[in-house]
């Protein structure tokens, strides 16, 4: 055989080659690449698409986490405002309680005061009696002169 010949068999075999992948197998390779193309595009999209979400989902928990520290701060004021104001209230109560208990001790004072002035008269009367009796030299009637004694210690309480 000739070269010539054997060479243009070769190209002839070379070309039904080629057309054979274009026709038969290069469509199948082209839309497997196209296929994976559009996955991969997809793919990115939902990531580009999920990182966005990702981003707003940060804002919001960001918001609400600095919604929540407003909050608990405005609640921990509230608190230490209440608690004066309890402290206050306690300590205006235990003023006026106070108050009280040294005004009844004062009036619980003044009635024993009163008593040991009455009981202090009735001894001074009875002690005048005597006195009297015995620069008299004789028995003095306390019951008769009541109202005489009476007045004899208004006058030696008043001093």
């Amino acid at each position: 055989m000739n070269i010539t010949v054997t060479l243009i068999i070769q190209m002839l075999v070379f070309a039904t080659l080629v057309w054979g992948v274009q026709k038969f197998i290069w469509p199948v390779i082209t839309d497997a690449m196209d296929a994976r193309e559009k996955r991969i595009a997809t793919g990115l999209a939902a990531a580009d698409k999920g990182q966005k979400s990702l981003d707003e989902a940060n804002v919001r928990a960001e918001e609400i986490i600095r919604q929540a520290r407003e909050r608990a701060n405005q609640i921990s004021d509230q608190a230490a405002k209440r608690s004066n104001e309890m402290v206050e209230a306690a300590k205006t109560s235990a003023k006026e309680e106070g108050a009280r208990l040294v005004e009844m001790a004062r009036t619980e004072a003044a009635t024993e005061v009163g008593r040991a002035r009455d009981g202090l008269r009735r001894e001074v009367g009875a002690l005048a009696v005597a006195g009297a009796s015995r620069l008299l030299e004789r028995e003095v009637d306390a019951k008769a002169h009541t109202q005489l004694l009476d007045k004899l210690a208004e006058d030696i309480a008043r001093g």
